[in-house]
């Protein structure tokens, strides 16, 4: 079940045009869907924080000039330089507790003045040293962390220095949360996912409901198609819709028309032929009658006639036995075509039915110095007409024993729980690729300057063919040049069911390579 399952989106994809159209559709969506959002979030993310980048340098640049101003101002006699930064310090953080709030750290000589439960690993050592080249502002991401145990949260920091007159510079720096701005960019990012969502939904079902409605004529056109292929000649589509749905409505009503009258003709033209066959057949029967009884009466006393006279008699018989087997090889081809053959059935053991045949050739195989070898190692019972299987099983043995080159020839009977197959292999002449296309078809013969020593009308494979088909069966040939052919005849067990893996393989399973006739 695991193997189905995984293999069903590839039958569906190649079943289904309304699933390859969505799946592409889906996938076209995806990608402009995935660009758009990147890009959407991309240009949101960086004017988010470059605004708050600007927003944050503008408020460090005014608390430091503030700042600096307050100390160009200091008097030096009534205060020292340290308590007038710390003072500034804390002016700037109570500043930065309104609007937009930073925290604020000064580095001094004595001391580092920063707020309670600030890491100083919030600012970064890469600003730290920036900051030694001189005048400047400088501001760059961080991460705010905190030692009273507050979660860490996304930062800014802005920093720059404070010069004291005639003193050292004195670092400052402005550490500004980005948390909100973050928080702000993840709802961005959700909102951009669920449209997208949202978008590749509705965008699918409305793709599917067109594909539907645009494949609907073409359903009904396949379902017309269907009903004519199953002989209902009589049945046309309705001619609504658009131009296009009615034009094809239309093409499809005028190709049942010509199809119709086309099948009537060819009716009429097999109804003509098959009645000639027959009644030529029919009428064929009474002069053969009389012109038998002639010949057996010449052939009787053709002792009596001079030499030349006796083979004539010897050879009027010989051809008459064949004019007789022609008329009933075409007698039984025309049941064939008008559907009236039908089937004797009785269950039978096919492995005795193959040996009785083997043993009534088995003259005409020492005759040609030919070994039959028959391997039926168990009984094979199945529902079949006994007469038609003897005489599929008859010509197989006389056409490999004519061509089988005086080499053995093997005759297999196997079955299964459905199947019964009877396989003939000869080692002889065999079946190139053209031939194995004709080889079923009606007065084709191999190679027509071959001299034939069985006679034959050129309908014997067709016949068994038929037959087999007759019964629900299949009878295939396999066949290389030089290197002999098989003929497998696969009957179901029981009448009226169909083969559907035969017990014996169509290719002999002492072949290996090599390029294959197979009919």
């Amino acid at each position: 079940m695991s193997g189905i399952a995984r293999f069903a989106p590839v039958r569906l994809w190649a079943r289904s045009l309304p699933f390859r159209v969505v799946i592409l559709t889906l996938g076209a969506s995806i990608a402009i869907l995935v660009a758009t959002g990147w890009f959407l979030l991309d240009q949101s993310s960086r004017g988010i924080i470059e605004g708050k980048t600007q927003a944050s340098v503008a408020e460090a640049s005014a608390v430091l000039q503030s700042m600096q101003t307050g100390l160009n101002s200091t008097d030096l006699r009534t205060t020292s330089i340290n308590e007038r930064i710390t003072r500034l310090a804390r002016e700037a953080a109570t500043r930065g507790q309104y609007g937009n709030q930073y925290f604020v750290v000064v580095e001094t000589p004595i001391s580092t003045i920063a707020p309670d439960g600030l890491d100083a690993a919030s600012i970064p050592e890469s600003i730290q040293q920036s900051m030694t080249a001189g005048d400047g502002l400088w501001s760059t991401p961080t991460l705010i962390r905190f030692t009273d145990g507050r979660d860490s949260e996304p930062g800014l920091v802005v920093a720059s220095n404070l010069q004291p007159p005639g003193q050292q510079l004195y670092p400052v720096f402005f550490i500004f949360s980005t948390a909100a701005e973050r928080q702000t960019l993840a709802v961005v990012q959700q909102a951009t996912l669920a449209t997208g969502l949202f978008l590749l939904l509705g965008l699918s079902l409305m793709v599917y409901l067109i594909s539907m409605q645009v494949l609907q004529p073409v359903r009904a056109a396949r379902r017309a198609a269907e009903r004519l292929a199953a002989g209902h000649l009589d049945d046309r589509m309705a001619v609504v819709g658009t131009e296009d749905q009615a034009s094809l409505a239309t093409s499809m009503n005028h190709m049942a028309e010509q199809l119709a009258r086309k099948i009537s003709e060819l009716e009429g033209l097999s109804l003509v032929q098959q009645r000639f066959v027959s009644d030529v057949s029919h009428e064929l029967r009474t002069p053969l009658t009389t012109i038998r009884m002639a010949g057996e009466v010449l052939h009787a006393n053709r002792s009596a006639f001079d030499p030349l006279t006796a083979r004539s008699a010897e050879l009027l018989a010989a051809e008459i036995d064949r004019f007789e087997e022609l008329l009933t090889d075409l007698l039984e081809i025309s049941r064939f075509d008008a559907g009236a053959a039908e089937l004797s059935l009785d269950e039978v053991d096919l492995s005795a039915v193959v040996h009785e045949e083997v043993a009534a050739v088995a003259r005409l195989a020492g005759e040609f110095g030919t070994e039959l070898i028959l391997d039926a190692p168990q009984r094979c019972h199945a529902e079949v007409d006994t007469r038609r299987i003897r005489r599929i099983v008859r010509n197989l043995l006389t056409n490999a024993i004519e061509h089988g080159e005086r080499r053995p020839i093997s005759i297999h009977v196997r079955g299964n729980d459905d199947a019964v197959a009877i396989a003939v292999r000869d080692h002889g002449v065999g079946l190139s690729k053209t031939d194995a296309k004709l080889v079923f078809d009606r007065f084709w013969r191999a190679d027509p300057a071959r001299a034939r020593r069985l006679g034959g009308t050129g309908l014997g494979l067709s016949i068994a063919l038929e037959d087999a088909r007759l019964h629900g069966g299949r009878l295939t040939a396999w066949g290389r040049p030089a290197e002999g052919a098989q003929f497998v005849l696969t009957l179901p067990r029981r009448a009226g069911d169909q083969v559907t893996e035969s017990p014996w393989p169509k290719r002999p399973r002492d072949t290996q390579g090599g390029s294959d006739a197979v009919a």
